[in-house]
């Protein structure tokens, strides 16, 4: 049956058949072939989405879109260019903190990588910065925003673990800076290499200006995060905050939001959650063919006898088929099936399940920058007008820097827990 689940949703993805049908129908052959009733369909699948954190996605995924096209990202990347725009090459690392900024407001790959090149392209493109090369760094930069909490992925992890978002949102500050870190040096580099410009020195005066006038933008992630890492709300009491501010200041501050856009963006946005519901739902059905028939188990039996035991080398071997996953299939689709698949072996090696789910959203993140399925290289490409294969070219290695943090991550463990650790202690964790 675990051939009839893999080869049925190969075989299905092959033919064109949506990632969110094709792993419904893997589900529902093993239903078929096992000779259960085709109630128990509907009823699994229902019960997929039943988890109250589930209802965290459709605001953090409206909320990103407001802070795209609701002249908050502008500012914050208006500021961060007079910050640190006067250093050679200095747009390149205004790309790469802008996105580090708003990673900690969208939750998306894709809503951070619009936000970022819609404002800071067309500026790169008019100091003479390569087009490619910018477009290339900021689709990987746009990863951090799956990273750096909120992040929908870990949230959907959470509810198929059982772990707490907030622990898994506080294992992902120091990775996403990490990404940050390593593609801001990359970018200095090649800076330096190609001779880029400095932005033109602004004074103290526009500086404050600008802080000011981003500082309510600034504020979202600090009223989203204090207030769940202080007890205050809960991950989704939180995304429901993050939309109401996110509006008021889009209506009231900024004076850039009207109810017909409005309209346009709620639509959007609940297009885009009913797309991620409906593959959670299917996945369930999924989900319980694999462990009716004890397939994860299979799999770590299986990684235990290859590697030998060896902790290590599991791990690696779970990173390689993350990557792989991640080049191939939307990041929500890949961790509803990978994250059962891989629990089980990562309880026999001993592994910490806060620190495997964010190793499994640096992995999908990575995917987004990372051909042929990147949607990340699709938002710059649509932004640029370049094509993808234009694109993909000058990410490779920005894609190797990427890989490098998330192998240290990987070995390094503390580099994860030692945030949650110093907030809940060890037997917190």
């Amino acid at each position: 049956m675990g051939l009839v689940l893999a080869g049925g949703f190969l075989v299905f993805m092959l033919l064109g058949v949506p990632v969110g049908l094709a792993i419904g129908a893997a589900g529902l052959l093993v239903v078929v072939l096992s000779g259960f009733p085709l109630a128990m369909i509907p009823q699994t699948m229902f019960s997929g989405n039943e988890s109250f954190a589930l209802v965290a996605v459709p605001f953090f995924v409206l909320a990103g879109d407001i802070l795209a096209r609701g002249g908050i990202s502008e500012r914050i990347v208006a500021f961060a260019e007079a910050t640190l725009g006067r250093f050679r090459g200095g747009l390149s690392i205004v790309s790469t903190t802008a996105s580090m900024f708003i990673a900690a407001i969208s939750g998306s790959g894709a809503a951070t990588t619009a936000a970022v090149g819609s404002a800071l392209l067309p500026q790169l493109k008019k100091k003479g910065y390569d087009v490619d090369f910018s477009a290339a760094l900021i689709a990987a930069s746009g990863t951090i925003g799956v990273v750096i909490p909120p992040s929908v992925p870990m949230v959907l992890y959470a509810v198929i673990a059982g772990v707490s978002v907030a622990k898994l949102f506080m294992g992902g500050f120091i990775p996403g800076i990490l990404m940050g870190l390593g593609l801001i040096a990359y970018s200095m580099y090649i800076a330096a290499k190609r001779g880029y410009p400095a932005a033109e020195a602004t004074t103290g005066r526009q500086k404050w200006k600008l802080f000011t006038d981003a500082s309510w933008g600034l504020m979202t992630p600090v009223i989203i995060l204090g207030g769940i890492f202080s007890g205050f709300f809960t991950p989704s009491e939180a995304a429901a905050i993050a939309v109401d501010y996110s509006l008021l200041v889009a209506f009231f501050v900024y004076k850039t939001m009207n109810f017909k856009k409005l309209y346009n963006l709620v639509v959007g946005a609940g297009v885009t959650s009913a797309l991620i519901m409906f593959i959670i739902a299917t996945s369930k059905l999924f989900g319980w063919g694999l462990a009716f028939y004890e397939i994860p188990e299979a799999v770590a039996r299986t990684l235990l006898a290859l590697a030998g035991g060896n902790t290590a080398l599991i791990y690696l071997m779970i990173i390689v088929i993350v990557l792989l996953a991640g080049m191939f299939m939307e990041t929500a689709s890949a961790l509803i099936i990978l994250t059962p698949i891989f629990i089980p072996t990562v309880m026999q090696v001993g592994g910490n399940l806060i620190h495997f789910g964010v190793l499994l959203a640096v992995g999908l993140a990575i995917g987004m920058a990372t051909p042929p399925v990147a949607i990340d290289i699709y938002v710059a490409s649509a932004i640029t007008g370049l094509p993808m294969e234009q694109i993909s070219k000058p990410i490779i290695p920005m894609v190797l820097v990427l890989i490098a943090v998330l192998l240290l991550v990987t070995y390094v463990p503390s580099i994860i827990l030692s945030l949650p650790l110093l907030v809940w202690g060890p037997g917190g964790i």
